[in-house]
């Protein structure tokens, strides 16, 4: 007997023969077993619940870096998967670009709190960084990078930085 991974042709060919009733049971059963089911569902329903589906991988990421008790491990292999799981359920490609750089941020601060780390880790803040601001260029028909994310960008990079919001531009 020979176990082979199922593929899409061989899934969409037993979705086909399955009931209404039966397809809703298993959907059903996937939402309550796999919370990824139940993040994307929760946003493909209600768009609006995204920022609160975001909040809770955010909430993964800062907590490799500085849990709540303790010190932070800084494992980016955890932080990484975090962000590529909400990639995966995400609307939005701004939602998604905002998670990269809060990914960034939570490394930027981390360093700033325990001193310089290896090459890897500042290799891994600049690939999420450049992966941030390269999906405006990916998403978009004008130049890289839109208004609305060079704003974000540039909020980030001043709070990294230190240095103070300009009152007359949000730039």
């Amino acid at each position: 007997m020979s176990s082979k991974e199922p593929n899409l042709t061989a899934l969409k060919r037993y979705l086909k023969a399955r009931s209404k009733e039966e397809l809703t049971g298993e959907i059903s059963e996937l939402f309550k077993k796999i919370p990824a089911v139940k993040d994307y569902y929760q946003v493909k329903l209600d768009p609006q619940a995204e920022g609160q589906v975001a909040e809770k991988y955010q909430k993964i990421i800062q907590d490799e870096f500085f849990p709540a008790r303790g010190f932070g491990k800084a494992r980016l292999a955890v932080a990484r998967k975090a962000v590529n799981d909400y990639k995966k359920i995400a609307v939005s490609p701004a939602s998604v670009a905002d998670i990269r750089l809060f990914y960034v941020e939570q490394g930027v601060k981390f360093t700033n709190a325990y001193g310089d780390i290896d090459e890897p880790f500042y290799n891994s803040m600049e690939g999420m960084y450049e992966k941030a601001i390269g999906m405006d260029c990916e998403t978009s028909t004008r130049p890289c990078l839109s208004t609305t994310l060079q704003a974000h960008c540039g909020r980030h990079l001043r709070y990294w930085l230190g240095i103070p919001r300009c009152p007359s531009r949000d730039v």
